[in-house]
């Protein structure tokens, strides 16, 4: 299962998406763009903070951050995660497979109890 997907690309986006502040902040970013402040403001946390974990998802290149004079809006690049997306979709006969597996097996499990009442 080769992909042409860049593997340093894929531990830096898997990385950012590591933190469950980060995703919050992506979450944020696909309503739309927002400043620094803005993205703090649900969070218990300092600005530098904040901006660090900013800092890693634009590392990570998910993040982009505009220019306009004082105005440096963030904004969600969601091309990494189509390449997680893409990572992934590889590995998808496999769980189909075992869904498929476990449904079988149920369906099976489903049959014995039904003889087994009919036979009480």
């Amino acid at each position: 299962m080769t992909t042409a997907i860049d593997d340093q690309r894929l531990n830096e986006t898997f990385g950012a998406l590591a933190n469950s502040t980060r995703r919050a902040i992506l979450a944020r970013l696909a309503e739309g763009s927002a400043t620094v402040n803005e993205l703090a403001e649900p969070f218990e946390m300092t600005l530098p903070a904040i901006s660090k974990h900013i800092k890693v998802l634009e590392r990570a290149g998910l993040v982009v951050r505009g220019q306009r004079a004082q105005y440096r809006p963030c904004a969600l690049d969601a091309a990494p995660l189509h390449e997680v997306s893409t990572w992934a979709e590889q590995y998808r006969p496999v769980w189909e497979a075992r869904f498929d597996q476990m449904d079988n097996y149920l369906t099976q499990v489903r049959r014995q109890q039904r003889t087994h009442e009919h036979d009480d």
